[in-house]
């Protein structure tokens, strides 16, 4: 019998799997196969953890297709018959450990499952700029009635409508965001490694990287959607950044590897951006010295921006029960990440 192990009872409540969904997983099973659903707690930041479950183990030495959070070094290297990992995490860099990568095992992720609940999280945070709600907040617990400051020559408050977003991503994520923003009226422009592949929907036109630095000089508002990557490290640089204007909101739901948050954080306390909207930073949990805590000009969440206790496993296991099929027969797979491009 082939052998599915579902790695799923995430330590974090709104990822772990439910009950019905490990009976949807079994009831999915086809002939001539054999599912596990492991009990033991794992971990679903998206590395797969450095120290899996016993049960994990055990599972994982007979397992044909291992379905989890990503996968660790440690358990990759108890597998025998491995051929395919599917993780439930949209990044996968935790995965790509030397021997993943050198190995046949193909590996696919959930790239746009997460993209409808961070679409409206970075939609709403550029809101919370463009409408004034940092500047509303800070009077509110001042107990201060100030409407000088909405309607002066210096009011915070602008419309989406007409605004110019640069999203530096134009995949499934980079797509869900400029359709939102350009349901509000504003102009969506995309950065991607490869603009032949054409205009997704909600963008105006996607150009290469080439042209970012030219891009970056008009945008209103810069989204960071792109996966983490050599080629993606410290992107958006202290020289991109002072490129923007300086009621310029930057918005970062990828990986906080992609933005050099001392130069954002000068920047900002210089008055040479308007805001920012961070999802994620380089380091997790961010130093509790951070500079950005402290600035009335930065949202900040502890990377949750994909949270949506609804629809994430609605989602999860759609994608995953279709590719299951192809796989069974012997179909290409959707979301097969390129291991040697990290994406």
């Amino acid at each position: 019998m082939r052998l599915l192990v579902a790695d799923l009872a995430a330590t974090a409540p709104v990822w772990r799997l439910r009950p019905e969904g490990a009976t949807a997983i079994r009831d999915a099973t086809p002939a001539g196969w054999r599912t596990q659903v492991v009990a033991a707690p794992t971990v679903s930041d998206g590395d797969g953890g450095d120290a899996p479950s016993a049960e994990a183990v055990d599972a994982i030495r007979d397992a044909e297709v291992y379905f989890g959070f990503g996968i660790s070094r440690a358990l990759f290297a108890e597998a025998r018959r491995l051929r395919w990992v599917h993780s439930a995490a949209a990044g996968v860099a935790g995965a790509l450990f030397r021997e993943m990568v050198a190995s046949d095992v193909v590996l696919t992720n959930s790239a746009g499952v997460h993209a409808i609940p961070i679409a409206e999280h970075a939609v709403g945070g550029i809101l919370h700029f463009l409408r004034g709600f940092d500047v509303a907040a800070e009077r509110q617990r001042a107990n201060t009635w100030d409407r000088e400051t909405f309607v002066g020559t210096e009011s915070p408050m602008r419309e989406l409508r007409g605004s110019r977003v640069l999203v530096l991503g134009a995949g499934g994520l980079g797509g869900e965001i400029a359709r939102r923003c350009t349901a509000f009226g504003a102009r969506c422009t995309g950065v991607r490694r490869r603009p032949d592949r054409g205009v997704p929907e909600g963008f105006e036109r996607v150009v290469g990287g080439d042209a970012l630095e030219t891009e970056l000089r008009g945008a209103d508002i810069l989204v960071i959607a792109a996966p983490s990557t050599r080629q993606t490290r410290a992107i958006v640089s202290r020289a991109r950044l002072a490129m923007l204007p300086r009621h310029a909101i930057v918005v970062n739901v990828a990986r906080g590897t992609l933005l050099d948050e001392d130069a954002l954080a000068d920047l900002l306390e210089a008055g040479a951006l308007r805001g920012a909207v961070l999802d994620v930073t380089e380091r997790e949990p961010l130093a509790r010295e951070s500079r950005l805590w402290q600035l009335r000009s930065v949202l900040l969440t502890p990377h949750v921006s994909g949270v949506s206790p609804t629809g994430f496993w609605e989602r999860e296991l759609a994608l995953f029960f279709d590719n299951w099929r192809r796989y069974v027969a012997g179909e290409p797979l959707r979301n097969v990440v390129d291991k040697h491009e990290g994406y």
